[in-house]
């Protein structure tokens, strides 16, 4: 039987950011590849750039959108399986929509966790990818999806090598210097003290680089594949140059494993093939 890669992730676009590389090269290697979206996006951007309770911002419409978009993203990165876990969007971290009822960060953690492990259950997948809950991205959405994702894992003892997505604080500095070398506009430029910190704590425990060059454009065809909310993002500002070496490489911590392979790794199936 094939092996099993297991992406779960809390938004439809989250995917290609986050794991657009290790899914192509995951599928170019034969390995059978399965996307995890726990909420349908309905709190991201409208047309225009419309934010949540704005005038012209539709839920449902968005939602639909973003339905759409994570299906063509998927099929630009050869994904095998897409299974969208259907919970609402719960907004950002500063936003009031996360106290409402409904929302995925309010849902109880068990009744996720029996929906997650169904998925477990029949795709039995050998490594499965998702967040770091203390990551400097403390989206609702993304810590609830590490906690039902850590928590399944446990409980169902099905995944043979568990990993976090980490962030390279090094890569990223980089990246904002040669952006300004080249007159381009910089998310980094002047990054929040506290983030930066969260950030470091982070790279500390990166355990595994995989190298996804050869996957970058599959990676940005993804990225650019979620129009409604990447189309004004520093993601298609970046030449193709400045993307590959952005993502040409993407950057785990091995929260559990049953082969015993040391650490560092290259290889998210090390052990395992």
């Amino acid at each position: 039987m094939a092996l099993t890669l297991m992406a779960v992730h809390a938004h439809p676009d989250d995917e290609a950011i986050g794991t657009g590389g290790i899914l192509a090269r995951a599928a170019a290697e034969g390995i059978r590849t399965v996307v995890v979206t726990c909420t349908n996006g309905e709190y991201g951007d409208g047309p225009g750039g419309v934010k949540p309770g704005q005038e012209g911002h539709d839920p449902e419409a968005v939602a639909k959108v973003r339905k759409a978009e994570l299906e063509a993203a998927c099929r630009a990165l050869n994904v095998t399986h897409l299974e969208m876990l259907g919970y609402h969007d719960s907004g950002m971290v500063d936003w009031e929509y996360k106290a409402n009822q409904g929302v995925f960060a309010r849902v109880p953690l068990e009744e996720a966790t029996q929906r997650l492990a169904a998925l477990f259950e029949h795709y039995r997948p050998d490594v499965v990818v998702t967040y770091e809950e203390e990551s400097a991205y403390d989206h609702p959405d993304h810590v609830q999806t590490a906690r039902v994702t850590l928590a399944t894992a446990k409980a169902t003892g099905i995944p043979r090598k568990l990993y976090l997505t980490a962030l390279s604080l090094k890569n990223w500095q980089k990246l904002a210097t040669m952006m300004q070398e080249r007159g381009i506009e910089s998310p980094f430029s002047d990054p929040d003290p506290a983030w930066v910190e969260r950030l470091q704590a982070s790279e500390a425990k990166i355990t595994t680089a995989v190298d996804v060059k050869a996957y970058a454009q599959a990676k940005r065809a993804a990225v650019q594949a979620h129009a409604s909310q990447m189309d004004e993002s520093f993601f298609n500002k970046l030449p193709p140059d400045l993307f590959d070496f952005a993502f040409g490489e993407e950057t785990f911590i091995r929260a559990s494993d049953t082969t015993g392979v040391p650490v560092p790794e290259v290889d998210l199936f090390a052990g395992l093939r």
